[in-house]
């Protein structure tokens, strides 16, 4: 049994992440989790909640599919991939996929484009068909001061650790991604370690890229990475062998 752990952003949920969770679901066998982290998913309720607590909860997630699985992936989205790096350097999994991931964040650039088409759409009353704005409005009202702070906490007591990953990592960024610059993937490239890694990088995605355009590309890259399509094959080369000795 193959275990695939999906570990969400800050300020999001599994929704984040659930495309791509689902299509691994639909095309393996593997179990598949996708916790809420504390203080997360629908109804944010951020305040008084530790970092600690979301590495916690994810740690308990990846030690019980450590238990129940041979072999563990963890994919990790924005937050969710420092909290995935941090844990691949503590546990023996086997891949590490690092999607969006803010070892640095805001993308100032980028962020004055989304900006600038927001107030085009509002002007043109178009708001309500704005992806950025529906996703975003209401978590900037519902994320009290400490629970960014918290944040910002998990990213200097992460970081370290990167230098430590060791485990094959598939870095994949979004290179219209207005919170999390590109400049991060290249970094988390520069400084993990491990000696097989690659980078990819979507023309076409921003910040959430298991909901971008680029959809179709990160999934043909991840099930390469993972060798989803590598067992099916393996699977269908041993069945005649396995029928003519009958």
């Amino acid at each position: 049994m193959i275990g695939c752990l999906c570990i969400h952003g800050f300020t999001g949920g599994p929704y984040e992440v659930e495309p791509l969770a689902n299509h691994l679901r639909k095309v393996t066998k593997w179990e598949v989790r996708v916790p809420t982290l504390p203080g997360h998913g629908e109804s944010l309720s951020l305040g008084g909640v530790r970092f600690q607590e979301w590495i916690e909860k994810a740690e308990e997630e990846l030690v019980q599919l450590l238990q129940s699985c041979q072999s563990v992936y963890v994919i990790g989205f924005s937050m969710g991939g420092l909290i995935a790096a941090y844990l691949s350097t503590k546990y023996d999994i086997s891949k590490l996929v690092l999607l969006s991931a803010a070892a640095i964040y805001m993308n100032p650039k980028q962020m004055l484009l989304d900006i600038k088409q927001m107030i085009q759409d509002g002007i043109q009353r178009n708001l309500s068909e704005n992806e950025l704005f529906l996703r975003y409005k209401n978590k900037i009202a519902q994320t009290p001061l400490s629970a960014t702070r918290q944040f910002q906490k998990l990213v200097r007591y992460v970081k370290p650790s990167l230098r430590d990953v060791e485990v094959p990592t598939l870095i994949v960024q979004g290179e219209l991604d207005g919170i999390v610059p590109v400049k991060s993937a290249h970094y988390l490239h520069r400084v993990i370690p491990a000696v097989e890694k690659e980078l990819l990088l979507l023309p076409m995605s921003k910040h959430l890229i298991c909901h971008g355009d680029d959809f179709l590309t990160l999934v043909e890259k991840v099930e390469v990475f993972l060798q989803v399509n590598a067992r099916v094959k393996q699977f269908s080369h041993h069945s005649p062998s396995f029928a003519s000795k009958v």
